[in-house]
């Protein structure tokens, strides 16, 4: 995957964001809930990662995807 492609996955702002997690002197550690979210997204189908996020949105966590995987809290 391209490094935006890894953003998407993960949840990031970019590219850009994605290589402070994959290089440099002290890369950033990735967390639980970033690898949580990375692997539902690539175990569900995409009616049941919608299914998530609707109930996330039942208790005010509103995310939305675009057709391009960007997230907007």
């Amino acid at each position: 995957m391209t490094g935006k492609q890894m953003a998407d996955l993960f949840w990031l702002a970019g590219d850009h964001q994605w290589r402070k997690y994959t290089g440099g002197q002290s890369p950033r550690e990735l967390s639980p809930h970033m690898a949580f979210v990375a692997a539902a997204k690539l175990a569900l189908t995409p009616e049941d990662f919608a299914h998530v996020l609707a109930k996330m949105a039942e208790f005010g966590a509103l995310v939305e995807e675009d057709l391009a995987g960007d997230q907007h809290p």
